[in-house]
């Protein structure tokens, strides 16, 4: 379903050539802004897969409807594709206005397409929140580019990510932990069954073939680009030959793949995994202070670097209620919301804020938060590695379901 959700977006963005949209909300008014707000119902399209995220949101919600009246509804998705779709099929039916999809989770090739087709609010209204005063755009370039795409100012940013990998250590880790793709490899051939990732296209299991990707094709600079279709055989084939020796070592042999992050996290839990992965350092820390898993884990990650990105928020075009997603948007970007995020014990999702831009009080309290006995410290993350252009993740996850999706 997914799948078709994403071929639907791409037929119906090319048939319809779509036009841009210029902003009738003033962002530079933010007095204006909020009076406008007041009263608004924001219906926050963000992914609905972890409790402790949805915890965070209604937090973030019920702060909102206290302090400006306005009432946030968490739509929960399995797949952020499902929310451009629906501001696809509003375009395709002529509604440029009354938008059901007031604000959206978004990253990589969703607001790729969204971008290329002018389905965004804009021009640049986020660098003009007040609290993007705070963000640390200059030491993170991914804030301002987005899977290689350049944001505009038409998202704002809300968190990082870092691909890490933890294990039990109170379990034998079967031999020395894997320090790079290739020594995950060695690591799976002496524990067969011990190791898989979500099925793609998920979020988490496609970064996975990404990591790999990114250590083994042979020009690295091609990442940066869209696809190049005819050299795509011979810049994958890397991928595609580790797949085939690290797929029958997989658990259940490869038959079956764990379904989304939380799924191979219960597994690693039961026992019936022994390492897996996540895309937030903090990620081990939160589990064990939700009692998800014994504090007997920790985080790892490969000396050359892993995956790196950031998250933002958009706001489509057609929006109902951007006066209210804008202040949806400042909120989650105040020093208050990004440290409450931050603390493992909440969400654990790192800042994108500068420590040395904020008052001496916050600064401080983020100094203070306990990141939690499996939390890598920021000099021991190691390298970020950059996303690749959007279109490779679309390439390899349509390969990928070729080559080995038909076992599932």
């Amino acid at each position: 379903m997914i799948r078709r959700a994403r071929q639907f977006i791409t037929a119906v963005m090319l048939a319809l050539g779509l036009a841009g949209h210029a902003a009738a909300t003033d962002v530079g008014d933010w007095y204006s802004v909020a009076a406008e707000a007041r009263g608004q119902t924001v219906y926050f399209n963000a992914w609905g897969g972890s409790e402790p995220i949805n915890a965070y949101i209604k937090w973030a919600g019920d702060q909102m409807k206290a302090r400006y009246g306005v009432t946030v509804v968490h739509v929960k998705l399995d797949d952020t594709a499902k929310a451009v779709a629906t501001v696809v099929a509003e375009k395709a039916a002529g509604k440029d206005a009354g938008g059901a999809v007031d604000l959206i989770w978004i990253n990589g090739e969703n607001f790729a397409a969204m971008k290329r087709e002018r389905l965004l609010f804009g021009p640049d209204w986020a660098t003009k929140l007040p609290n993007w005063v705070y963000v640390d755009h200059e030491t993170k370039p991914t804030i301002l580019t987005d899977f290689t795409i350049p944001t505009g100012g038409l998202e704002s940013p809300w968190g990082g990510a870092k691909l890490v990998f933890f294990h039990d250590s109170a379990r034998p880790p079967g031999g020395e932990l894997p320090d790079s793709a290739a020594g995950l490899l060695r690591w799976a051939e002496a524990n067969p069954g011990r190791f898989s990732y979500p099925q793609p296209p998920d979020f988490i299991g496609s970064s996975f073939l990404k990591q790999v990707l990114i250590e083994l094709i042979h020009d690295k600079t091609k990442l940066q680009r869209p696809v190049d279709e005819a050299s795509f055989a011979a810049d994958a084939a890397p991928l595609f030959a580790y797949l085939d020796k690290l797929t029958p070592l997989l658990w259940r042999k490869g038959k079956a793949y764990p379904q989304n992050y939380p799924d191979m996290k219960q597994k690693f839990a039961d026992g019936e995994l022994d390492i897996v992965f996540a895309f937030n350092p903090a990620e081990a820390s939160a589990a064990i202070a939700n009692g998800e898993l014994p504090d007997s884990v920790r985080s790892f990650v490969f000396s050359g670097g892993t995956l790196g990105n950031t998250h933002f928020v958009a706001i489509p075009y057609n929006a109902s209620a951007k006066a209210g997603a804008l202040l949806l948007a400042n909120f989650l970007l105040s020093p208050e919301a990004q440290l409450r995020k931050q603390d493992p014990k909440i969400w654990g999702d790192p800042t994108v804020l500068s420590l040395a831009k904020l008052p001496a009080a916050e600064r401080q309290a983020f100094k203070e938060l306990e990141l939690g006995v499996a939390t890598l410290r920021p000099d021991q993350l190691g390298p970020a590695l950059d996303e690749p252009h959007p279109d490779w993740m679309t390439r390899i996850e349509a390969e990928w379901t070729r080559r080995y999706g038909a076992a599932n």
